[in-house]
């Protein structure tokens, strides 16, 4: 089996850790150490195509800014002393090899990079302003230490999930895309033999599927090439969803008789979703046709500023 790198990241970081805490103890004493952020590992789905860049034992040792600022120095000194290889696998932690991602980083600046803020979005709309793929991004990977608690609690108020506002208003733009693109627009573009619009139909239709699931399992969507393979872990439709986009990518676009299972397969888990938003006392109409459960979904928004964004938009 494949060495999996967030498991070799927790090794290293172990085996690191004396001369960490021999050089700059005090500096440990304050800082939090683990692997999130971008690339494969800190999802855990690297595999030996994913060792062709950016791969390697490493760790992220997040300090406070201030820290940071003044004892760069003897931070970059203590890591120089670590090895260039570890249980034969190549260390990433010489500067030019991190690419920002790994080594010592400011803490409240790791989560500026991704959120635009150095602590926790306070409003709807700072919520609104960060793209989901970089929540993800600095909740994802595993925490080794954390002598401060001061990442851990900046990381546990954003896995918290969106505000339940925010939350509704995407879910109120899935089912308005989905049901444009998939439930109308595909079945016409088949119609009028225009295979390309029928691509850009099924797609569009694909991504809001996908993000719907997510949305319905309360957790933050990965960056796209991910968010198939995590779905089909979602308790809530992430299988169904998987599946019916499966039969997308290998229909034929060009030959519309070959297209009907993947338009049926739609409708079905439309209707899922539209079930399910019933559950979860989201929507109260009836029927699969998700147009009308959009503005019923957004009707649920209790604050106004919110409530009045086009219904399409997130």
């Amino acid at each position: 089996m494949a060495e999996n790198g967030l498991s070799l990241s927790r090794r290293f970081f172990q085996a690191s850790l004396p001369v960490l805490n021999g050089h700059i103890p005090d500096i440990m004493a304050r800082s939090a150490a683990g692997l999130v952020g971008e690339g494969s590992e800190c999802l855990g789905v690297d595999d030996h195509i994913s060792r062709d860049h950016d791969w390697g034992a490493a760790f992220c040792l997040w300090v406070p800014d201030e820290l940071f600022a003044t004892e760069c120095e003897r931070i970059e000194s203590a890591f120089a002393l670590l090895p260039d290889t570890f249980e034969g696998y190549p260390v990433r932690m010489m500067p030019e090899a991190r690419m920002g991602r790994v080594g010592p980083l400011p803490l409240r600046g790791f989560y500026r990079r991704f959120l635009g803020l150095d602590r926790a979005p306070a409003s709807l709309q700072e919520w609104r302003a960060i793209p989901e793929h970089h929540l993800c991004s600095c909740t994802n990977g595993a925490v080794f230490m954390d002598n401060s608690g001061e990442f851990t609690a900046m990381r546990e108020a954003l896995l918290r999930y969106y505000p339940e506002d925010i939350r509704r208003k995407k879910i109120a733009s899935r089912c308005m895309i989905m049901a444009q693109a998939g439930q109308y627009n595909l079945a016409r573009a088949l119609q009028r033999g225009e295979t390309v619009a029928a691509m850009l139909s099924a797609a569009r239709f694909a991504e809001a599927a996908l993000s719907m699931a997510y949305l319905l399992n309360r957790r933050f969507m990965p960056f796209y090439k991910w968010a198939p393979r995590f779905a089909q872990g979602l308790p809530i439709l992430g299988t169904a969803a998987v599946n019916t986009l499966k039969k997308l990518a290998h229909t034929s676009w060009d030959e519309p008789n070959q297209a009907v299972p993947a338009v049926d397969a739609i409708e079905s888990l439309c209707a899922a979703v539209a079930e399910e938003l019933r559950r979860q006392g989201l929507a109260s109409e009836p029927g699969s046709w998700l147009w009308p459960l959009g503005p019923s979904v957004q009707r649920g928004v209790k604050d106004p500023e919110i409530r009045r964004l086009n219904v399409m938009e997130d």
